[in-house]
């Protein structure tokens, strides 16, 4: 075992700020043209808009096509999909640029570009609007301000035989120590980092808890989603 001690571990960004997910995304069917969406936006297939269960309204993300390497940039303004295995719904434009309405879901990536308004609670509250008829980049994010953090690391390289739960998945190792730290101190949990690489991209999953059956593993995914309800099962017996 080898103990790393992390000095001045600068944090750039917020939690969420470089968030990356992995999963199948769908779109809007033509019916929800016109309705409200959960953020009091009304919904139109022409905005570069999207639907998360979790991320604030305003946030700002980056969508990728696993299958054909097509990007687009989307603003949540919406809640869902409530459907399970998927992690995003797109408006129609956005699925035709991304090329998957054919198929009907995509495997895509989603990296959180800029965290939105943190303080939004309810759909009577004042959003932040953003160009919502584009799906071109869009401007880049000032920087928060410098903070220093220090972590003492005890890192074992592991051939696991466990079931877990991932908790989500990052680009920044910041953010995935931060969460890691509080993640074992309340669930009072081991914690297992999965690295791998997502065209040319290395992605770093944090799963929790180290499980020999699939039944206590399901029972401590329903006590988690409560706060993290993305999170899934993943079976590393397996691998």
């Amino acid at each position: 075992m080898k103990s790393i001690i992390l000095f001045a571990f600068v944090m750039f960004t917020s939690f969420l700020s470089a968030q990356v997910q992995t999963g199948k995304a769908s779109f809007y069917g033509d019916k929800f043209e016109g309705r409200l969406t959960a953020s009091g936006e009304p919904y139109s297939h022409k905005n570069a808009t999207a639907a998360h269960r979790s991320l604030p309204f305003g946030t700002m993300l980056k969508v990728t096509n696993l299958a054909n390497n097509k990007t687009a940039y989307v603003k949540v303004n919406d809640r869902g999909p409530f459907v399970s295995g998927r992690i995003i719904d797109l408006s129609k434009s956005i699925a035709e640029k991304l090329d998957f309405v054919a198929a009907g879901v995509a495997d895509v990536v989603i990296e959180v570009l800029d965290a939105g308004d943190l303080s939004i609670q309810t759909t009577e509250e004042t959003i932040a609007v953003t160009p919502e008829n584009t799906s071109e980049s869009p401007n880049p994010v000032t920087a928060a301000p410098i903070e220093s953090e220090f972590y003492e690391l005890a890192i074992d390289r592991v051939k696991p035989d466990w079931i877990g739960v991932q908790i989500g998945s990052f680009q920044e190792l910041a953010n995935l120590i931060r969460l890691a730290d509080n993640l074992k101190i309340s669930y009072q949990k081991e914690v297992t980092v999965q690295v791998k690489t997502i065209n040319g991209v290395k992605i770093y999953s944090l799963i929790l808890g180290k499980f020999n059956t699939r039944s206590k593993a399901e029972n401590f995914r329903d006590h988690v989603e409560k706060k993290y309800p993305d999170c899934f099962i993943v079976d590393l017996t397996t691998s």
